[in-house]
């Protein structure tokens, strides 16, 4: 047997033509739904990034225990017991996720990898000059930034692209050992991960009017562009997305030309999805993780069933339940620590699975039975007690800190930990970032697949509380987490005391106000969309602000926003209300009237006054 998994990042489920999505290009998607099983109802479980790998590696759920960091040292991985049960591993990738601090174990765990890079700021390009970028919408401007503007001067062709050369090698693969037995390659682009850059001919696609700055990169934060911006990204997406069917299409082609379709095993996946203005949101983390970001598309073929070829399946599956799947293919024993089963054993729900937990460090943790999805906050602002459990105290781009690390602890092992203790390190989560500003949410896919009219129903929400609590204690929760939600540790003692959803339903209702867009204010030559700093270099905006929201310039916000706009940070935070920002617009626009253009009045006076040596 053999196996190839194609996997992207951030691939928008409702955004396939599989799915529904009619008006993206993207036929290779549905030649691919011909040929595999549709999985209908496939759940990411661990995010984002690195956390949701470790799950495709080990399959059990980490986010209860640690946030974005590498494969631990008691962790099983997949590849490497592949590798021990003497099937060849190869990796191909263009995730620099992988070769940074937070994530740099998984490679090793191949027989052999390659990686392209340039993805999104990935340090790859030295230029110690500024390079030349055009105006744009983002306002987060920080080395990661700079750095992928100095990269795309080498990625001015698709052939030069990180995702092409990456197909490329998995291709490579392909060819060279077809005819061998007994491997599993892994093909495995960042794309469409946001930036959406991609060529020209993917964005002829899809043609629109739009005249408006450059704008493929959103911020993390609540749509404040206008309409005509926000719908710009959205194409922008799309054809990145299209690119990366044209990827898959090599992928198909390669199947059918060296005939792996008798005895190799396909999957194409992701790890989960991306806002586009949904919910009013851009991207994800900072929300909750509403359907259109963990409701992942997953596709698979497995040469054992040919019969089940163009079908769809409705079983309630996960991330987790992928690497037991290829273990079974090669007749590998999935170790005792994985929560996940091969696929092949819930055919259109044979063994159904009630529940699905998942969810990010420190924030909502959630469950759904397929048809509830229930959002459990923290029980009190603090979003304490939390402490991350590791061995390997490194996170995305770097490491702890000694601070970080002089009050750690040694906890008890816990069973996946075989036998060892982990280092129970306090963590501090931002209280603007935690998911006690959107409330605990419960919503009914059946009547409201869309997730816009949250339920409040006691009963139902006490029944998947218990879920809840039965799936904790499944993944050995620490204790710090039944804390941090309000939740006993027996799903039996579940009783009206433990609801929340009404309790903190003010608090979920305001959070889904749509943020004020740059489009309804007055604008001067300096306003809400100014750079908060280029603002307050100038004592006059700084007055008004100080004089038309006290305390704003005092507060967390400049900390954790600081490098935004105004606008922004009252999207993000919901302060600055829509009438303090009317006021305020109105102020810098009398303060800081725009130009005058060309065939204003105050221009054509101007003119008509201006010294004869200047006409």
């Amino acid at each position: 047997m053999k196996a190839v998994m194609v996997m992207f990042d951030s691939l928008n489920r409702h955004l396939l033509p599989p799915y529904g999505a009619d008006w993206i290009h993207a036929p290779n998607f549905r030649r691919l739904a011909d040929r595999t099983v549709t999985y209908d109802t496939c759940y990411a479980g661990s995010m984002p990034c690195m956390p949701a790998r470790r799950e495709l590696h080990t399959g059990r759920h980490n986010f209860l225990h640690r946030g974005w960091g590498p494969l631990e040292p008691f962790d099983d991985s997949m590849p490497e017991l592949l590798k021990r049960h003497g099937v060849y591993t190869h990796l191909v990738s263009d995730h620099q996720h992988y070769w940074e601090d937070g994530g740099a174990t998984y490679h090793g765990r191949y027989n052999s990898w390659e990686f392209f890079r340039g993805q999104e700021g990935d340090a790859w390009k030295g230029q110690v000059a500024e390079p030349t970028i055009p105006e744009d919408l983002r306002t987060t401007r920080n080395d990661l930034w700079r750095q992928d503007w100095v990269n795309r001067q080498y990625l001015d062709t698709e052939a030069k692209q990180p995702q092409t050369l990456t197909f490329d090698a998995g291709l490579a693969f392909l060819r060279t050992n077809h005819t061998e037995d007994d491997w599993f390659v892994q093909i495995e682009t960042f794309d469409p991960h946001e930036p959406f850059f991609t060529q020209d001919h993917y964005k002829d696609l899809y043609p629109h009017d739009y005249d408006g700055p450059h704008f493929d990169w959103p911020d993390y934060n609540r749509v404040t562009e206008t309409k005509s911006q926000e719908n710009h990204a959205r194409y922008e997406y799309a054809a990145l997305l299209s690119m990366c069917d044209h990827s898959l299409g090599r992928v198909l082609d390669a199947m059918d030309e060296h005939g792996l379709w008798d005895d190799t095993m396909l999957i194409v996946c992701t790890d989960h999805g991306y806002l586009l203005g949904e919910k009013g949101w851009w991207a994800k983390v900072v929300t909750p993780w509403y359907n259109e970001l963990v409701h992942t598309p997953l596709f698979v073929h497995d040469p054992r069933s040919p019969e089940r070829a163009g079908s769809r399946d409705a079983s309630l599956v996960q991330t987790i339940d992928l690497a037991p799947t290829l273990l079974d293919l090669f007749g590998a024993a999935r170790t005792p620590d994985m929560q996940g089963r091969p696929l092949r054993e819930t055919p259109d729900a044979r063994q159904p699975r009630d529940s699905a937990l998942f969810g990010m460090f420190g924030g909502h943790v959630n469950v759904t039975d397929g048809r509830y999805v229930y959002m459990r906050a923290c029980h009190d602002d603090s979003n304490q007690p939390l402490f991350e459990h590791t061995l390997m105290p490194t996170r995305i781009r770097g490491r702890f800190t000694p601070g970080e690390l002089s009050d750690l602890t040694l906890a008890e092992p816990f069973g996946f930990t075989k036998g060892v203790r982990t280092l129970r390190i306090a963590a501090s989560p931002s209280p603007l970032l935690g998911p006690q500003r959107f409330g605990t949410l419960l919503f009914d896919l059946d009547t409201d697949p869309h997730q816009e009219k949250p339920l409040v129903d006691d009963r139902v929400e006490l029944r998947m509380i218990r879920l809840l609590v039965e799936r904790l204690r499944a993944s050995e929760a620490p204790a710090d987490q039944y804390t941090r939600l309000g939740l006993p540790y027996d799903p039996d003692e579940v009783g009206e005391a433990h609801l929340l959803v009404a309790a903190q339903r003010e608090r979920a209702e305001a959070a889904r106000e749509p943020a004020a867009r740059s489009d309804e204010f007055a604008e001067g030559a300096l306003n809400l969309r100014t750079p908060l700093a280029r603002l307050l270099a100038e004592p006059a905006a700084t007055e008004a602000i100080r004089r038309i929201v006290p305390g704003l310039l005092d507060t967390e916000l400049l900390t954790v926003r600081g490098a935004g706009t105004l606008l922004q940070i009252a999207a993000f935070a919901g302060h600055p209300g829509r009438a303090q920002l009317t006021v305020l617009a109105d102020e810098l626009a009398r303060l800081f009237p725009p130009a005058p253009t060309p065939d204003s009045p105050e221009a054509v006076t101007a003119t008509s006054q201006a010294p004869a040596a200047l006409e």
